[in-house]
């Protein structure tokens, strides 16, 4: 009977100890901790509107497959002085409809500084066709900031990553 109740335990403790911890959940997620400016964006001395397209989705095979993609914007000041401030992050979709801001206040990046905003995998209001339109200023002409977008997905074996680069559309 002791050995049974001993058999009993050792396949308790087994069965508790060996359950999966799911590690990737106990990642922490990243700070996307932003700094704020109450400056008045009429006050700068230059600024842009700049389009970045964005992928949600691609076709795969055909027109009826398509696949499914996490996008990120991606906004670096590449200036080892200055700051630059974003005043509007306007996500649209495939028709050109606004989907949603992603700004609630003026952003402004240190030099060096990098902050980027996240479509995920399964939000396909903007479809094949989305963009962001970012508006952002500086009181220096040649800042010259980067603004990406960087899409990555995965599905079975397959995988899929490209990046596409903003471009001025007004000055």
């Amino acid at each position: 009977m002791r050995v049974i109740a001993n058999v009993f335990l050792l396949s308790i403790f087994l069965l508790f100890s060996c359950t999966n911890s799911n590690t990737v959940d106990k990642v922490p997620k990243k700070d996307l901790n932003k700094n704020y400016s109450k400056i008045d964006f009429k006050t700068l001395k230059f600024s842009q509107t700049v389009y970045v397209p964005i992928y949600s989705e691609i076709y795969s095979r055909s027109e009826k497959h398509v696949f499914q993609l996490t996008s990120t914007l991606s906004i670096r000041n590449i200036s080892l002085k200055d700051s630059l401030f974003v005043s509007e992050i306007n996500y649209y979709n495939s028709k050109g409809d606004f989907v949603r801001n992603y700004t609630d206040k003026m952003i402004f990046l240190k030099p060096l500084e990098t902050i980027e905003f996240i479509v995920e995998e399964k939000d396909i209001s903007g479809g094949m066709g989305a963009n962001f339109l970012i508006l952002w200023g500086s009181n220096i002409e040649n800042l010259n900031p980067v603004f990406q977008g960087v899409m990555i997905g995965t599905s079975n074996q397959q995988g899929i990553s490209f990046i596409t680069n903003g471009v001025v559309i007004s000055e």
